[in-house]
């Protein structure tokens, strides 16, 4: 389960940086078109929103369990 989550966080704050720094360029991913749909603001925090809880995946799939 650990492991999963590890590689969840992973491709989630990956996929996240890869948006947010294509965005800036003004390119778009295709299959994540739908997140500029309502705003270019809502937009941005919905990508941070991805490399922060991919980080925060990461960290809780890393974390040893106290027993």
């Amino acid at each position: 389960m650990k492991t999963a989550l590890t590689i969840i966080g992973f491709l989630l704050f990956a996929v996240g940086l890869l948006a947010l720094i294509l965005s800036l360029v003004g390119l778009k991913l295709s299959y994540l078109t739908w997140i500029d749909a309502s705003s270019r603001g809502l937009g941005l925090v919905i990508r941070l929103i991805m490399i922060f809880g991919g980080v925060s995946l990461m960290y809780v799939g890393k974390m040893n369990e106290i027993d």
